[in-house]
């Protein structure tokens, strides 16, 4: 549960729709649920630096025509106006022709990005590894940084002992007096 890289891309997408909402929703923050439409709209609409396209393109095979572009007709708009029904279904019909290309290339550029980033990430992290016998401390879960008085309270639990050790940098713990706290995930 409180594994970070398990759901990743889950949090990356609630984490990006929280700030998007924040944008969005009035001072009360009561009706966020009312803005919910128009920020998935922003996100859908929005190019992605990893996938080097938008996620509308990604399953409809072409950009989402803005509301904007129908009362201020655009380029795109006017061109598509003059056009026969037998032109606009052939053209339709290419666009989604090239759809498997854009998500091949799309997914191969996310694995490209995905790559970078774990890279970047892991020049930062030290890499630890514990044996049975020895004396750790593990995170507070949750971690609650915003209730009042508890500013000083320590982020850790501990110190615990390593009764088991698995290769999957899993361990389990026991406290002081020897009662098993359970097991918990070195990564995190």
């Amino acid at each position: 549960m409180y594994y970070p890289h398990g759901n990743g891309v889950a949090q990356a997408f609630n984490k990006k729709l929280y700030n998007i909402l924040k944008k969005v929703v009035s001072q009360s923050k009561r009706n966020w649920h009312e803005k919910m439409e128009e920020a998935l709209w922003a996100y859908r609409t929005t190019y992605r630096t990893p996938t080097q396209i938008t996620t509308y393109s990604l399953v409809y095979g072409v950009e989402a025509v803005l509301p904007l572009e129908v009362q201020i007709p655009s380029l795109r708009v006017v061109v598509n106006e003059g056009i026969t029904t037998e032109e606009v279904v052939h053209l339709r019909l290419q666009e989604l022709d090239s759809l498997d290309k854009q998500r091949l290339n799309a997914q191969q550029r996310l694995e490209c990005y995905q790559s970078r980033t774990t890279k970047s990430y892991n020049k930062k992290v030290r890499q630890r590894s514990y044996q049975v016998g020895d004396m750790v401390l593990a995170v507070r879960r949750p971690i609650v940084m915003n209730k009042k008085g508890n500013k000083f309270v320590s982020k850790w639990d501990g110190p615990y002992v390593v009764v088991e050790a698995y290769t999957s940098d899993s361990y389990i713990v026991v406290d002081q007096d020897k009662l098993k706290v359970g097991s918990i995930n070195g990564r995190s």
